[in-house]
């Protein structure tokens, strides 16, 4: 089922996720929500917060992004990115590495909005699977910069915290108007 993707504005984008503690019937349904609503939204990842869910949970699917190669390695081992999509990641835990680098992002939460933000090239990641079994991993390229993207989601942190002050000054305009109209639609 395609869940509404909530908006700038709305509350719940600033607030941490919950630990997941047990895969639930509830959790499983919410994961393929999820999965169905990235996908229809053509993003390449979603967090919970931007389905009104507060919660360590994100979906991540490169494999239509043909532009921007992603890598991944498993055991210290180059392994196929297509073959580990849709990823789906449970209370992940991230830790960047390698030289920063200026990449374009744009958000689902944000239509629209699209700005370079400097993050880590690469990715140590330590998360459960959808069935709750422990994934390790490491990533670049979109794939890293798409699980940077969408953890923060997960505490609380938008894009638009990423950026330079001058460029989140000049997007002001933008910004306000969109928070103005999810605000509008919660009164």
């Amino acid at each position: 089922m395609v869940l509404p993707i909530v908006h700038y504005g709305h509350p719940v984008l600033r607030k941490k996720g919950a630990r997941i503690t047990e895969i639930t019937p509830a959790v499983t349904k919410l994961i393929k929500d999820m999965l169905d609503t990235m996908h229809d939204a053509e993003g390449v990842g979603l967090a919970a917060q931007q389905v009104a869910q507060a919660l360590q949970l994100t979906v991540i699917d490169v494999r239509e992004v043909k532009e921007r190669p992603s890598t991944l390695e498993l055991n210290g081992q180059p392994a196929d990115v297509a073959a580990f999509m849709p990823l789906v990641l449970i209370n992940p835990e991230v830790k960047g590495c390698g030289n920063t680098v200026a990449g374009p992002e744009g958000c689902l939460s944000f239509p629209e909005i699209y700005e370079d933000i400097t993050r880590p090239e690469f990715v140590e990641v330590s998360a459960l699977n959808a069935e709750g079994k422990p994934i390790q991993f490491k990533a670049g390229g979109l794939l890293a910069r798409a699980i940077q993207h969408e953890t923060d989601h997960l505490n609380g942190i938008l894009f638009i915290d990423r950026m330079p002050t001058k460029t989140k000054q000049a997007l002001k305009p933008e910004l306000d108007t969109l928070q103005a109209e999810t605000k509008a639609t919660l009164s």
